[in-house]
């Protein structure tokens, strides 16, 4: 694979054509506003950790980390930061940008998007009960995403209304983002069980929105709205409300086009400034984990728009950013991603730092 996308991660082949968007990028380093809550670091959590991907909160307040390349699932003590090894996930095939991905947790269930030999898919295993710290054998819940070296997506995570969400990507098969037909490129929605949920905009699909190129991002805000990041290619990287049936157009539209058949972002980067991974809501903003960016996005919000400009920080303080997680009381979880192949990392990394927002 040759070319360059966000993150520094590999785009289409060498020769495919980069869209554009036809409008003004929105700043991206703007100046921090004086009534801004601003985030700091509290603390270290847990360390050394190996490739981490998914980050998914149990009851009770405990974190359990994904290892995209180890295909291990660990739990992590959210006041000591102990480590304890709960199971390696079979049939996961780590190759590129692909493995074991997001997490989510739901009624005794750990849910897991991985990548198979021929395919991505969502599975669950039963976790805790009489089982303890033990994974149960994995139960699939939907197959057939699209997989490939790059692009496939690999966040999940339950809504308000109870239903599974997850966001894929094109596998660099640009053409799969367009057609509702394919799971590539695409925010879907489904029941635990894995059928299409109630009220999805195509009848007898899992397929909830259209014309993405690699969600990694999803998070609800106060009022119960959906929120996505994706990776632009080379120009545009975007924060997109999500509605259901909408057609975000890549790959005709990168970043804001003005076209009256796609959705326009709410908000858009530079590449080199977000390569954005994980998403969470917390204190009236969308934070966003940036990866090539190697800092923490702050977006305001006002309802469905945004109130103000992105902020940046962290930057450059803890290299290559992947999962951002609401705690409550004004905390977020973030993990570091300086051991997955695009970074540098040094000693301790990969981390879990405990941030508060002021």
């Amino acid at each position: 694979m040759a070319g360059c996308s966000s993150g520094g991660e590999p785009g289409p082949p060498a020769g495919t054509p980069s869209p554009t968007a036809s409008s003004p990028a929105s700043p991206t380093s703007p100046a921090a506003s004086p009534a801004a809550p601003a985030v700091r670091v509290a603390g270290t959590l847990t360390e050394d950790l190996k490739s981490p991907w998914g980050l998914a909160a149990l009851p009770g307040g405990d974190l359990l980390v994904s290892s995209r390349d180890e295909r291990t699932i660990t739990r992590v003590d959210a006041r000591t930061g102990a480590k304890t090894r709960v199971g390696e996930v079979p049939g996961v095939v780590p190759r590129g940008e692909g493995g074991l991905m997001g997490l989510a947790w739901r009624d005794g269930w750990v849910y897991a998007y991985l990548t198979a030999e021929s395919d991505n898919r969502i599975v669950r295993m039963r976790y805790g009960g009489g089982g303890g710290d033990r994974l149960g054998p994995p139960e699939v819940v939907l197959s057939g995403i699209p997989k490939g070296v790059v692009h496939n997506g690999g966040r999940i995570a339950f809504g308000p209304d109870g239903m599974l969400y997850a966001g894929t990507g094109e596998r660099g098969e640009t053409g799969l983002a367009q057609s509702v037909e394919s799971l590539g490129g695409k925010i879907l929605r489904m029941t635990p069980e894995g059928r299409p949920a109630p009220g999805n905009p195509f009848p007898g699909s899992v397929v909830y929105s259209y014309g993405h190129r690699n969600v990694q991002g999803l998070a609800w805000d106060g009022d119960g709205r959906l929120w996505a990041a994706e990776f632009g290619q080379n120009t545009w990287d975007e924060l997109n409300l999500i509605r259901p049936g909408a057609n975000y157009g890549w790959p005709k539209v990168e970043g804001r086009g003005g076209v009256s058949d796609f959705v326009d972002p709410v908000a858009q980067w530079r590449t080199s400034e977000a390569s954005p991974s994980g998403i969470a809501y917390a204190e009236g903003a969308i934070w966003m984990a940036g990866l090539r960016g190697e800092r923490l996005w702050r977006v305001p919000l006002s309802g469905a728009e945004r109130s103000g400009e992105p902020e940046a920080f962290l930057v450059e303080e803890h290299g290559r950013l992947r999962t951002v997680l609401a705690a409550g009381d004004g905390r977020l979880w973030l993990t570091t991603s300086e051991t997955d192949t695009r970074g540098t990392p040094e000693a301790g990394d990969d981390k879990i730092l405990r941030l508060e927002v002021r």
